[in-house]
């Protein structure tokens, strides 16, 4: 069994709908401040579901260098990009104080769906007499299109621009798997370092789901319809659940070898213990036993040498779905008993593949500044949802050891433990 006692984590960028930095971050944690809200980025009044977890305020000439580079980036790679310089800065790294070639990067992304603006002149040069003329298209296209446009929105595109920018010519790969993929990509990290392939990884995700197209192409169906109370919408494991909430997010983390942090003088956040992952078939379109969430936090118990009573905290996904709430739950119970459980989706929803790197930076700071937030709208429980949520005031933490859960609609599932330095 393998174990990665000897990576920590030394710095930490978060780009959030509660925060942009750890900072105002963590103080919204503290003070309960919701980021659910009206959108404001497109027009609403034709969809039914008129709020989500958006960031405000975020413009990423402030973060992005060269300025030109802001031109192929869309929204979820510039938050990506913003967040992996908040976690350089945070761990006092620069471009050129590392050997480049121990330097990598691994991003957990997802399909970045075009902007309608992007593509807005091509339709329009498609509509003949208020119809669309399919056969224009192909020769439209490529008069209309930026000619880099495809660019903007590869999922890969986070890791290269990273890479770019620091000099990275470590590993640099990217991980696609729903909201599974930060932790997935966390994980591949603490192994690429534990291997010796690189002393330094920058690791991190980014995701939106507030775009009109995928808004528009997955449906309404499973998300919360609480328009008149946006703030209370997102509601993991509490009765009156009735859908998750979208949202948008990225984090980024620096991994490296104990050694090398220590070398360097490093201050460590925390330490990577163990973690796990497996796959549970999800074709019906939700996990129904809960055994892929079971294996993987058995697999990271036992890979850390831990026993159920030493964890401090779970960090669960917490999606606010009836169904995946209850199976969740229950899982838990089921390997961990009533160790406490915090969902951090009650504060910004659901940010797709940003979603685990988000939550995983709740955990970090809960291990290194003492406390561990409360879990938003959870004001009655149900008895389908076995577990003992942190909701009432935050936790102290007596045991510095969090495991975090995610899991993706198609059936990835991951987790992580991390404990104090």
């Amino acid at each position: 069994m393998t174990r990665t006692n000897g990576v920590v984590i030394t710095g930490l960028g978060v780009v959030s709908p509660i925060g942009i930095g750890i900072d105002e971050f963590w103080k919204s944690l503290l003070e309960r401040r919701s980021g659910v809200r009206q959108l404001t980025t497109f027009d609403t009044s034709e969809i039914p579901v008129k709020f989500g977890g958006e960031i405000c305020g975020f413009e990423g000439k402030k973060y992005i260098t060269p300025r030109k580079s802001i031109k192929v980036m869309c929204r979820g790679i510039q938050l990506g990009f913003s967040a992996a310089v908040l976690a350089m800065q945070e761990a006092g790294l620069e471009k050129g104080s590392l050997d480049p070639e121990r330097l990598g990067v691994l991003f957990g992304s997802e399909i970045f769906w075009g902007e309608i603006k992007d593509i807005e002149e091509v339709f329009r040069h498609c509509v003949v007499e208020g119809a669309f003329v399919y056969d224009k298209w192909g020769e439209q296209f490529p008069n209309d299109i930026f000619p880099l446009w495809m660019l903007k929105y590869l999922p890969n595109m986070v890791a290269c621009h990273i890479g770019i920018a620091y000099d990275g010519r470590g590993p640099n790969n990217t991980i696609v798997q729903g909201e599974a993929s930060s932790l997935l990509a966390v994980i591949e990290a603490i192994e690429v370092v534990r291997r010796g392939h690189a002393d330094v990884m920058i690791v991190g995700g980014t995701g939106t789901r507030l775009m009109p197209g995928p808004l528009v192409n997955r449906t309404f169906a499973n998300l919360s319809h609480r328009n008149d109370d946006p703030a209370g919408a997102s509601r993991p494991f509490d009765a009156h659940r009735n859908g998750m909430v979208n949202g948008e997010g990225a984090a980024a983390f620096i991994i490296e070898s104990s050694e090398h942090a220590q070398k360097r003088g490093a201050e460590v956040l925390c330490r990577v213990v163990s973690s796990g992952n497996s796959f549970e078939d999800a074709s019906a379109g939700s996990m129904k036993l809960g055994s892929g969430l079971q294996l993987a936090m058995t697999a990271a118990l036992c890979r850390g040498e831990l026993t159920p009573d030493q964890i401090g905290h779970v960090n669960a996904d917490g999606m606010s779905m009836v169904n995946a709430d209850a199976v969740e739950a229950q899982a838990i119970c089921e390997v961990l008993g009533a160790v406490p459980v915090t969902a951090p989706k009650s504060y910004f929803g659901n940010l797709g593949a940003g979603a685990g790197a988000v939550e995983l930076a709740v955990s970090v700071l809960a291990i290194s500044r003492g406390e561990v937030p409360v879990t938003l709208n959870y004001e009655q429980p149900d008895p389908a949802c076995p577990v003992n949520v942190v909701h009432a005031e935050a936790l102290k933490t007596e045991k510095p050891t969090a495991l975090v859960l995610n899991k993706s609609g198609t059936g990835q599932t991951a987790s992580v433990i991390l404990a104090g330095a």
